[in-house]
């Protein structure tokens, strides 16, 4: 609805055209109007287009750097420092743009399930397509909660369509997504991808969660009849959310966990799902969930029937689906769940020598939680086909503010206290690195999982990796027993003792940088090489 007596000028916005917290079907009308690009498919959902930039932009994030935050944040690559001055040139550079648009769209939500620690996040936009996306993922408050909403703790102006001027000291082009934690501020010039919005709220709750003894988490989560909770961590394209959007058990969250003396609770309230070769078949719950109110980002579609083509990578292959969590049919709402039982860690690995799954000691967990690991195909540039390793601590290091051993301690101490169980399993590649391996079919690694969370894992006999130290299961339900040993299924063996040998020497040269801050124990859990 339009509030005419809902202003913005304690935000130093004037603009008298405000329309707050409106409903989908509004936003698909302001949509279509003045969003340029935007279409209704023929499934009810909203496709739209984020400009020239399709992904994140992790080069041009800036975290204010002050006194009272100089010893908190892991400086560097990861969060670049950038003077209070130049923030403020930013910010003014953001609401004198948004100052000159015709209608702003604001949007009041909450980060976090629980109450107790929820954060309330205002949305100050230009794009229909912001608002409506924000409007997924973030915890839509109830009419009475929004009327006594009051000020909000955290602020995002996204004035993505006007650029960032790259001749500003601490500019390394258009774009600058810049976070300022003693002004409760965030703000965003040169780039129009809606995913900066959500991922900023993220890193503000990795850095004011652990200041109150809880543990923010990049993974999804979901929960059994039995009120077993499950966490899935990840990099992107591991399977996190494919993996834990499970018909047999309740959706808790697809991306954004914090972990609490009470159990696990969700940060978002919706998902943020990769749309790239998506199919009923293999997918039916995101499938399904991809309806009216869902934001459909730079997918390609038949303009004459107006159907998705989910195979169409001609923009990106990032495409994704913003949709509230209600459209998961079986998702547990508050979204909200105890302490975990099982913890999984996902990689897709690429050098095929990771175990499709193995059982990992509380020191094996550390050593995986801190690396991070999966691996990605380095490109046909130039003629390359070999894998590339990447490492991301934390399984989400990009959105990391403390260090990464506060996060891993915290990890640590919660899995001792509660009993959870950690895996480790490989959705990537085997039979061969790539180019000759083929990846590992989703219903052996769905059935992998279903064999973790019942249980049936925990019975069967195990054989410890020679190179990584780890427990592999040598049988599971409804899974081929020839492609658990890794080894066994190479045509090569003696290929596959160097490509883990290798693997395991990157291993150990990204840990370098841990070592000091890690135990002993911790350190000796990683490949023996």
């Amino acid at each position: 609805m339009i509030h005419q007596e809902f202003d913005l000028t304690k935000h130093e916005i004037n603009v008298k055209n405000i329309i707050r917290n409106p409903s989908a079907g509004k936003f698909y009308e302001e949509a279509i109007k003045y969003d340029s690009g935007s279409v209704i498919s023929d499934n009810g959902a909203l496709i739209v287009r984020s400009g020239n930039r399709t992904g994140r932009s992790p080069a041009d994030k800036r975290v204010v750097k002050t006194a009272n935050l100089e010893n908190d944040i892991w400086w560097g690559n990861i969060n670049i420092p950038l003077d209070e001055h130049t923030f403020n040139i930013n910010h003014q550079r953001a609401t004198d743009y948004l100052n000159t648009v015709d209608k702003i769209y604001v949007i009041d939500g909450f980060a976090g399930w629980d109450s107790e620690y929820r954060l309330k996040v205002r949305i100050i936009a230009e794009r229909p397509y912001h608002g409506l996306f924000m409007h997924n993922m973030l915890i839509r408050p109830t009419q009475e909660e929004l009327e006594n909403f009051g000020d909000p703790d955290f602020v995002v102006y996204n004035a993505g369509k006007f650029p960032a001027n790259k001749y500003t000291e601490g500019m390394t082009s258009d774009a600058s997504v810049d976070v300022n934690f003693d002004t409760n501020k965030m703000v965003i010039l040169g780039t129009e991808y809606a995913g900066e919005m959500k991922k900023g709220v993220f890193t503000v709750m990795n850095y004011l969660m652990p200041k109150q003894d809880v543990l923010s988490m990049h993974c999804s989560a979901n929960e059994g009849e039995d009120g077993d909770v499950a966490l899935f961590f990840g990099l992107s394209g591991t399977g996190k959310t494919t993996l834990s959007a499970d018909s047999h058990r309740r959706l808790i969250g697809d991306d954004e966990h914090c972990w609490s003396k009470k159990g696990v609770f969700n940060i978002e309230g919706g998902c943020y799902a990769k749309c790239i070769n998506l199919t009923a078949e293999n997918e039916p719950e995101i499938y399904e969930a991809i309806k009216f109110g869902t934001v459909l980002e730079n997918v390609g579609y038949d303009p004459v029937t107006r159907k998705v083509d989910y195979d169409d990578v001609s923009i990106t292959q990032n495409t994704r689906a913003s949709y509230p969590i209600e459209h998961i049919s079986n998702a547990k709402i508050p979204c909200e769940g105890g302490h975990p039982k099982n913890i999984i860690f996902l990689t897709y690995d690429a050098f095929g020598v990771i175990p499709p799954v193995s059982k990992l000691t509380p020191e094996q967990a550390m050593y995986h939680f801190i690396s991070g690991y999966t691996a990605k195909v380095a490109g046909t540039e130039m003629g390359v086909t070999e894998p590339e390793a990447t490492f991301s601590a934390c399984f989400g290091a990009a959105f990391l503010v403390w260090p990464p051993s506060k996060y891993a301690e915290m990890l640590a101490e919660k899995i001792r206290n509660h009993g959870s169980k950690v895996w480790l399993v490989n959705t990537g590649l085997t039979g061969g690195a790539y180019g000759t391996g083929s990846r590992i079919k989703l219903k052996n690694t769905r059935a992998i999982i279903d064999a973790i969370l019942s249980g049936k894992l925990d019975k069967v006999s195990t054989q410890q990796d020679q190179v990584f130290g780890f427990e592999i299961p040598v049988e599971c339900p409804d899974v081929p027993a020839d492609i658990l040993l890794p080894r066994e299924t190479w045509d090569d063996p003696g290929a596959y003792d160097n490509q883990a040998k290798k693997l395991g020497g990157l291993f150990s040269k990204n840990f370098e940088k841990f070592e000091a801050d890690s135990s002993e124990a911790i350190v000796n859990a990683g490949p023996r090489v």
